[in-house]
């Protein structure tokens, strides 16, 4: 099955089973807005705490905080998200469609990466364990003139960024022949740029408001807290600040379902570090963080690192982590180091002293700082992308649809189900749910027959099934039902809550870290 057509089923899966929905529906939606339904949400929690968990319960010089959405507009002029928080733009003529004018010269060049590969498949297949891929990347033709075009196209465009040259970015369009994916036409305007913020206005007269913006990230909200938590928690360099919160883009094109939103939640942490020794904790956060994503279970190999070939305003290194989504491999995780620029702009767009004192060397300075940043959107639809899964019966003519979601992550833990709605059933099923929810998220159906129920359960996620028979009433034991297997077993109820401390908990992860 196409790649595109497993994204389309795992979107229409997702509102199918109450995991997200179009925000606004009912009024015909709100393009790239989305709402997280009822099994969506519970996802989406555990992941952050997951994540926050392995911030600042396993690093002692880590804390966390909220910041408000909403702040001083200075605050944006300091950051350089008034002056240079732009994406180019450019529309079709025929189309009228927009686009960002990056990301099309970006996914030419991916077509010119596949290009590549593809010749590397087939000789692959054709010389088996014989094949010496280095060699045929060095000398076969047609994937040497494609890698030069790539790499001359790269040099170009890269070099086109840094310099903000607009109009050498809509000759990179016109020189490579794309074409605007909805007319075929190849009739662009001129590029231009577009600031991303959205904003607002703050004061209950008009004549008397003043602008103020929805904050495009989380970072700033801990920038300006710095001192704040420096001082009152009497933290010591090196330390973090970790935060979780909403943020908001204009963004030209969103699409691609929650990868790409015009509000979206962000889960970040600043690291606070001695001037000079940031390239080695960016280093050090690059492996930890890698790490983190690979204690999922998605799949070692659904991870690469990207190294930025243009870097933003603020930082000396930054690369991505990125995912295997069904779309191709796209960033899930971002990890910067900002060098100073952050808190040395606000020392002096505010005036205030932003500096630490080493009590040790009796020197002060303006902290350098290295980001780590994920979109938790992304992180979820990783999850459920990675998770979905079609397949067949072994010895029935049916397919089933499961979810194959880690289950220390899962939605739902457990699902408790009476064989039949009589004969006392449903009531001793109600005891031993009585006795589970208040340490796992469960639910109770008695609803349709049995393989009906472990369907609904296999396609929100829900790794084991807890049925109660008649048996139950006679030794005091269920059956629970594996997801992954579909496999059964007989266990005392007595013995519940170990078997699913042991089996969903997070901290039996954790400790993996």
């Amino acid at each position: 099955m196409a790649q595109e057509d497993i994204f389309k089923k795992i979107i229409a899966h997702s509102k199918e089973y109450g995991f997200i929905f179009q925000s606004s529906e009912i009024y015909d939606g709100l393009s790239a807005v989305y709402d997280y339904g009822q099994i969506g949400v519970e996802l989406k929690n555990n992941i952050k705490q997951y994540w926050w968990d392995a911030m600042t319960k396993l690093n002692e010089n880590i804390v966390g905080i909220d910041a408000a959405i909403f702040m001083h507009p200075r605050t944006w002029e300091a950051s350089g998200h008034v002056g240079a928080f732009n994406d180019p733009l450019i529309d079709n003529k025929d189309s009228k469609k927009r686009y960002r004018a990056d990301v099309l010269i970006e996914e030419h060049m991916e077509k010119i990466e596949a290009k590549i590969q593809k010749e590397v498949d087939k000789a692959s297949a054709r010389f088996g364990d014989t094949f010496d891929e280095k060699q045929f990347r060095d000398t076969n033709q047609r994937v040497q003139e494609n890698q030069l075009k790539l790499d001359e196209l790269k040099a170009r465009f890269v070099k086109a960024l840094e310099a903000n040259d607009l109009a050498d970015l809509k000759q990179i369009i016109e020189d490579s022949g794309i074409v605007c994916p909805v007319s075929g036409s190849k009739n662009w305007t001129d590029v231009r740029q577009f600031n991303l913020m959205f904003s607002t206005q703050l004061g209950s007269v008009s004549e008397e408001a003043s602008t103020i913006y929805l904050r495009p990230e989380t970072a700033q909200g801990i920038f300006v807290n710095y001192l704040n938590v420096q001082k009152t928690g009497r933290m010591k360099i090196p330390f973090g600040i970790a935060q979780i919160g909403k943020a908001f883009r204009n963004e030209i094109v969103a699409r691609q379902f929650i990868f790409r939103m015009r509000e979206f939640e962000q889960m970040e942490m600043q690291f606070f570090v001695e001037p000079g020794t940031e390239m080695e904790w960016y280093k050090h956060w690059k492996e930890k963080r890698l790490k983190w994503h690979k204690s999922l279970g998605l799949g070692e190999e659904k991870y690469r690192f990207h190294d930025h070939d243009k870097l933003a305003h603020y930082a000396n290194a930054a690369a991505d982590i990125e995912f295997d989504f069904p779309m191709g491999f796209r960033e899930v995780e971002g990890i910067h180091s900002r060098t100073d620029f952050d808190l040395g702009n606000h020392e002096k767009f505010s005036g205030r002293k932003i500096q630490y004192h080493d009590t040790v060397t009796n020197k002060s300075y303006v902290p350098y700082v290295v980001e780590t940043s994920i979109g938790l959107d992304r992180m979820f639809l990783s999850v459920i992308s990675n998770a979905y899964t079609e397949e067949e019966i072994e010895g029935k003519d049916e397919t089933r649809i499961v979810m194959r979601i880690p289950a220390f992550l899962a939605p739902v833990k457990l699902a408790v189900f009476p064989l039949l709605k009589k004969d006392g059933l449903p009531e001793k099923a109600r005891e031993i749910m009585d006795r589970l929810k208040f340490d796992f998220n469960c639910q109770y159906e008695e609803k349709d027959t049995i393989g009906r129920r472990y369907r609904r359960q296999d396609a929100i996620g829900t790794p084991f099934c807890i049925t109660i028979d008649h048996q139950t009433q006679e030794d005091n034991t269920v059956t629970i039902r594996f997801r992954d297997t579909m496999k059964q077993e007989r266990v005392p109820v007595e013995n519940l809550e170990k078997i699913m401390e042991d089996k969903v908990s997070m901290k039996n992860v954790l400790r993996e870290l």
